[in-house]
């Protein structure tokens, strides 16, 4: 199974969506909360390339993006085989 991370902040409707959705594939993300900032979120928006928002979604290392990102991929039927990875 592959190596996802994701950066999210504490009462987040997308942050839980994308939570969720990764739950049903059977896949626990390490979580990074940045709700306070600090150094994880310094972190996220280097790896993010610039990215601010929350989620930020990585596979193997590769960023996915946010929510939205995770969902087209899970439509288009290539999350499964990112997450199989």
């Amino acid at each position: 199974m592959a190596r996802v991370e994701i950066y999210t902040k504490e009462h987040c409707p997308y942050c839980r969506r994308a939570l969720a959705l990764l739950a049903t594939k059977g896949v626990e993300p390490l979580n990074y909360e940045i709700s306070m900032g600090g150094p994880r979120r310094a972190e996220m928006i280097e790896r993010a390339q610039g990215g601010t928002t929350v989620p930020q979604i990585f596979i193997d290392g590769a960023h996915v993006g946010g929510c939205d990102d995770l969902m087209v991929l899970e439509a288009a039927g290539r999350l499964d085989g990112l997450l199989a990875a």
